[in-house]
């Protein structure tokens, strides 16, 4: 296995069957004593790295939980299982097949992440309402708010990013042989000013599907080593995650970016970093993956050295020489 890391039904309730499988260790002996520790076994279990059977819907809800930890945090059991369209005694279960001895001691976990971290004064603040003042500057408030929504955003995926896997997806965008993007729709923007960006960088990165031959040519022309980078968030392209499961299977690197470790990009991914994407906007909020993917690209160029300093004069040279700029 190598080695991976990563930086509800509505109307009504549904009851969420926790099930016993047969783990080969007691779920005392698991007990995450920190958030990012919580984290990690999600993805474990999502993998069937471990083996601690959790019933899929379960499974969902303790991912939405521990990428939403402020809420999780500061939140009642029967506020966050009415959020998650459950049962209080659901979640009473789920921590107690975790190895915790109730919901409180699972819920002290996520209060002291946030306790006095500023990590999470933005997310903090991000379920609360922002009011429009209605007026003269009624334009302008409209623009803070989702200027305040985005920053909530940053520091969503800060407070969940770690230094080390930063460090290894850098070092394969870097040096894989060749690098493929694919997002659809909205993460069309994504996909191409990611390819925009490292393509000053090195050579050989494209869109995945740029000459609309398909998913399935693209990769046929692909080989183990190279590199496919995903991304979406909720509500997921299905052809954005068969695109990853493929990838994977075929023996390529894959990297997802994505919104939450119950994303369909997540299993089949090397590498996956989590992007909130919450806001007032009447889409799906891109604020914070541009600004992700803009530092990304710097770790890619501070990986390279010298020969990302080349290729950017080599590129200068020939805008200079065709006349591209003006002014």
């Amino acid at each position: 296995m190598p080695h991976r890391s990563f930086a509800s039904r509505k109307g009504g309730r549904c009851s969420i069957e926790v099930h016993d499988g047969t783990a080969h260790r007691s779920p005392a002996s698991y007990r995450p004593g920190t958030i990012e520790e919580l984290r990690d076994l999600t993805l474990r279990i999502r993998r069937k790295e471990i083996d601690l059977a959790l019933g899929s819907k379960a499974l969902d809800v303790l991912a939405r939980l521990v990428d939403t930890p402020e809420q999780t945090a500061v939140r009642s059991i029967s506020e966050l299982a009415d959020g998650q369209g459950v049962n209080a005694s659901t979640l009473t279960r789920l921590a107690k097949r975790l190895g915790y001895a109730g919901f409180s001691d699972f819920q002290s976990v996520f209060r002291q992440a946030i306790a006095d971290d500023e990590r999470y004064f933005y997310s903090r603040q991000a379920g609360r309402l922002m009011s429009v003042t209605r007026g003269e500057r009624e334009e302008v408030h409209v623009l803070e708010r989702i200027g305040q929504e985005t920053k909530a955003n940053i520091d969503g995926f800060l407070g969940q990013t770690d230094a080390e896997t930063l460090k290894r997806a850098a070092a394969l965008l870097a040096t894989a042989p060749r690098v493929r993007v694919h997002g659809v729709r909205q993460f069309h923007a994504f996909a191409s000013f990611m390819v925009y960006g490292l393509g000053m960088l090195r050579s050989d990165v494209a869109l995945l599907d740029a000459p609309r031959l398909g998913e399935a040519e693209a990769l046929s022309q692909l080989s183990p080593g190279d590199l496919v980078l995903v991304a979406s968030c909720a509500p997921y392209t299905r052809s954005v995650a068969e695109v990853a499961a493929v990838a994977e299977k075929a023996g390529l690197e894959v990297i997802a970016v994505t919104d939450s470790r119950s994303s369909p990009l997540v299993p089949p991914a090397r590498h996956a970093f989590f992007i909130p994407h919450a806001s007032s906007f009447f889409s799906n909020s891109m604020g914070a993956y541009i600004v992700f993917c803009e530092g990304l690209l710097n770790l890619v160029a501070r990986e390279l050295g010298e020969r990302a300093i080349a290729a950017l004069a080599a590129r200068e040279r020939l805008i200079g020489e065709m006349g591209i700029e003006t002014g």
